[in-house]
């Protein structure tokens, strides 16, 4: 019997087996609170701490700059609701983002505006990357934080960081101000880049446990010293006093644990994927001219395929690969979950994009994807064109 082959790693990834092992301990018999000052206490603190020292160090940052959360969502809505009600009771805060952001901050953005804070969303160009220059375009004397991811969670493009950063720091040089912020969600790009705050020139960083072969429900922002932030939660005062409750502790030490696993080998894995998605777009655009790809095929992320097939109906490919023993999807999980089940990434890439905004599969790949796997895929995909 044929086994499940599952190409929707961007969605979410197994628990690493030496992650699990270095949770397990912090799961029964290590299950002290980590503000408590016993013994019991003590061990979960330290592990925290070493978790934190761990995680900083990937990312070239103090320890005491990493701020942990139950979600890469809940971290960007700690980066943008943050700042914004640090600064709304001085000015009327203004928002740069992009078109192609996660829900976790267009859906927090949107809800700004309805309270007087400005937002510029800056759309994307065709092939899913935004132009700086428009960046430096939406700046402005009030814009507290700029918001662009690292690599989008759909169509796997890399954003140009670095330059945007070279501009706002140009920006408030000529300004002679401190804002904005540079904040990222790297959730989707963790596996395969480089995470150092001094070469991406960022003040803020949002990762997801879940994306990285750790566990479900921890995540963190990580955020320069000097950065003006209001807690979303009150309580105890755990994490600098901006994200108050009883930390997570099996969470943090798994997510840690992963960080460290990922950075190690993001350098072979990526060649290796790189290899499998070129085979793999090869492959499909081969089936059919019927079929072509949305985004950058340089500038993406090397698990990531994501392409359109005229006439066929995204969500009945989907059910129809799923009978099939294949998991792959049509849109971002969270898209899936709201009332307009299509990918308004696709659709933020002009024409072409609105045109098959019902017809884009994605298919990501991970540690465990195979040729054989990709050459299962290709040959239902052929089937489901030819019954079409």
């Amino acid at each position: 019997m044929q086994s499940r082959v599952f190409l929707d790693y961007a969605s979410t990834t197994p628990l690493d087996p030496k992650v699990l092992k270095a949770m397990l301990p912090f799961m029964a018999a290590d299950f002290g609170n980590p503000s408590a000052i016993y013994n019991e206490g003590l061990k979960a603190k330290n592990a925290v701490r070493e978790a934190r020292t761990s995680i900083a160090r990937h990312l070239n940052i103090r320890p005491e700059e990493i701020i942990f959360t139950a979600s890469g969502t809940e971290a960007d809505n700690l980066a943008i609701a943050g700042v914004v009600n640090a600064w709304k009771k001085s000015f009327i805060p203004h928002i740069v983002t992009t078109n192609i952001e996660h829900p976790g901050i267009l859906e927090l953005c949107k809800h700004f505006e309805k309270e007087e804070v400005e937002v510029t969303y800056v759309p994307v160009e065709e092939n899913g990357i935004v132009d700086p220059q428009k960046i430096k375009q939406a700046l402005k004397p009030t814009t507290v934080l700029v918001s662009v991811m690292y690599a989008n969670n759909e169509i796997g493009t890399i954003q140009p960081l670095r330059e945007i950063s070279r501009i706002i720091q140009e920006f408030k040089k000529t300004q002679y101000v401190a804002l904005p912020y540079f904040h990222t969600d790297a959730s989707q790009a963790a596996n395969y880049v480089d995470l150092s705050f001094q070469k991406l020139g960022v003040d803020m960083m949002t990762l997801d446990a879940s994306k990285i072969y750790g566990p479900k429900g921890v995540g963190f922002l990580a955020s320069k010293r000097g950065v003006s932030l209001v807690p979303l939660i009150f309580g105890g005062g755990q994490e600098r006093g901006l994200r108050s409750g009883t930390e997570n502790v099996p969470g943090i030490v798994g997510m840690a644990k992963a960080l460290d696993i990922t950075q190690s080998i993001k350098e072979k894995e990526s060649k290796r994927l790189r290899n499998l998605q070129q085979y793999f777009f090869d492959g499909v655009i081969k089936i059919s001219p019927r079929v072509s790809s949305n985004g950058d095929l340089e500038k993406r992320l090397p698990n990531n395929v994501n392409i359109c097939i005229d006439g066929i109906d995204s969500e009945f490919a989907v059910i129809k690969l799923d009978t099939e023993g294949i998991s792959c999807s049509s849109a971002s999980s969270c898209i899936n979950l709201s009332e307009e089940p299509y990918s308004y990434v696709i659709d933020a890439l002009g024409k072409s994009g609105r045109a098959c905004r019902s017809s884009s599969l994605r298919f990501t790949f991970g540690r465990a994807t195979k040729k054989q796997d990709l050459n299962l895929t290709l040959l239902k995909i052929k089937t489901i064109l030819i019954t079409q």
